[in-house]
């Protein structure tokens, strides 16, 4: 930290005394407000002369600037900004001074007139203020703005006090987590909740976070998905779930990767992965239009429309397509493809895993409009249900949006006979070493044992979502507090300006 900065600190710890000495606590229980800023601007925005009448606003302070007996300044509160006006004739000596003494980022709350200046500003005149709450730092504007990526994700109490832009992100993230909801329930879905600690963790390819509960002396496991709870609850009779809520993996950052992250997943029974298909295309439209107003949105340097119906490209087309391999290759020759590629780290992998870093690295960045990819290999889907009249293929599809998947789905696999044998089949992928292999799961074999209907189940990444609609490009803008790697131990801050 900078001298001046650590100076500006210090003068902000000093001026606490001089709003004690006033009789005032720096740090206020509560205010009683009357208005927001976004309901005084339009309560009156019609006034041509100042209230009689008083109002209570409060917010942050974001600037302020002195004409000698006067002072203007805008508070900022969680709709917007107004603009505040102190006059020394009618605050005091005293107290206008001690208005002087507000620094930008403190807290105020504000009694007065509303009236409208000569520039036309819907303006509060100060009749009385309180301090509510003294801020002990400069906000970033003083320091040049808040722009540093990794201090902005970090520090997001600040960032969403710099950058309006990143706070409408979030409103719009809670606009979006609304419709999906709101949709799936005008569709006859029930909302539940299921285990985020679970003894196995299953229904997706991935490592899981460990936990353990002492009392039970039992080894847990962070969620990868809801899947397999969702699906025991068609077996008990509901037709129609949903869960909105966080997954867990214990997987690589990247800019569309975080190790938690907010997922939808829907059930259907008596539906198909075609069912499931339209159900996706009316989410994701019906999300589109409540954002953009239509069915366009511009995403970094794509222009996407997402109008129904969308394209749909098998699997083994778009590799074929995009990579010019046949998925019916023989597991060495998609290794031998690779290493001619100069891609290592699959010298011992399973065809499946084969597949899906072919499909990752040579496809999926080609699929910019938003497109259904079908028809999988069952090795790479031992949850899905094996395809009519192509049994080594499965009826899963994938959408495709921006090279960027945004959500996976299946006819679910309800035979337990041809469940038991994908899980086996998981077990020896695991004991080759694939610790993102499914797990065998007795109970959830259990449970189809006594009749699941038939189905088709969804997932939605709702942080990817998001970042369409918002424009965002990393996965990190759309998450409040994504997750960082630690900084080394530093001098904690309410000790500076103490010295």
């Amino acid at each position: 930290m900078s001298e001046e900065l650590n100076d500006l600190i210090k003068q902000r710890y000093d001026k606490i005394a001089d709003f004690e000495a006033a009789g005032e606590t720096p740090f206020a229980y509560r205010f009683d407000r009357t208005h927001t800023s976004t309901q005084v601007l339009a309560q009156f925005k019609d006034i041509t002369e100042e209230t009689k009448d008083e109002i209570k606003v409060a917010g942050r302070l974001v600037a302020k600037r002195g004409h000698g007996k006067s002072c203007f300044a805008h508070i900022l509160d969680g709709f917007g900004k107004i603009q505040i006006y102190a006059k020394l004739d009618v605050l005091g000596e005293e107290r206008f001074k001690l208005f002087e003494k507000l620094d930008i980022g403190d807290f105020v709350g504000v009694t007065g007139h509303v009236f409208r200046t000569k520039t036309g500003e819907i303006t509060v005149k100060i009749t009385q203020f309180v301090l509510l709450t003294k801020s002990l730092h400069p906000l970033p504007e003083k320091w040049h703005g808040l722009t540093d990526k990794e201090l902005r994700y970090r520090q997001r109490y600040v960032d969403l006090i710099a950058n309006e832009e990143v706070r409408q992100v979030f409103v719009i993230r809670s606009r979006v987590v609304d419709l999906v909801r709101r949709f799936l329930v005008s569709q006859n879905f029930i909302e539940v909740e299921t285990p985020i600690l679970q003894v196995k963790a299953g229904g997706a390819a991935a490592r899981p976070f460990e936990s353990y509960h002492n009392a039970l002396d039992t080894k847990l496991y962070m969620r990868i998905a809801p899947e397999l709870y969702l699906k025991r609850l068609l077996v008990g009779g509901f037709e129609r779930v949903f869960e909105l809520g966080r997954s867990f993996r214990n997987e690589g950052i990247s800019f569309k990767h975080n190790p938690e992250y907010t997922m939808l997943e829907a059930y259907q029974a008596y539906a198909d992965y075609e069912d499931v298909m339209q159900l996706t295309e009316n989410i994701v439209v019906a999300a589109v239009k409540e954002i953009s107003g239509g069915t366009k949105i511009q995403y970094k340097d794509h222009a996407l429309d997402f109008a129904p119906p969308w394209q749909r490209l098998t699997l083994a087309d778009a590799i074929k397509k995009y990579a010019g391999v046949d998925i019916n290759a023989t597991e060495a020759e998609l290794h031998k493809f690779l290493k001619g590629k100069g891609i290592e780290g699959f010298e011992e992998e399973r065809k499946g895993k084969l597949i899906n870093a072919i499909y990752d690295k040579f496809v999926e960045g080609h699929l910019i409009q938003p497109t259904f990819m079908v028809d999988y290999p069952v090795e790479t889907s031992p949850l899905a249900k094996r395809k009519r009249g192509q049994p080594n293929l499965v009826e899963r599809f994938e959408v495709i949006v921006a090279g960027m998947e945004l959500a996976n789905a299946f006819s679910e696999l309800n035979d337990p006979r041809d469940q038991r044998a994908r899980f086996e089949e998981q077990l020896k992928r695991r004991a080759e070493g694939d610790l993102e292999a499914e797990n065998m799961d007795e109970d959830y074999l259990n449970a189809l044992e006594y009749g699941m209907p038939p189905a088709g189940g969804l997932g939605i990444g709702i942080d990817r979502l998001v970042m369409l609609l918002t424009n965002s490009p990393s996965i990190r803008d759309v998450i409040l507090f994504p997750h960082m790697r630690p900084l080394p131990d530093q001098p904690a801050d309410a000790d500076i300006g103490k010295k």
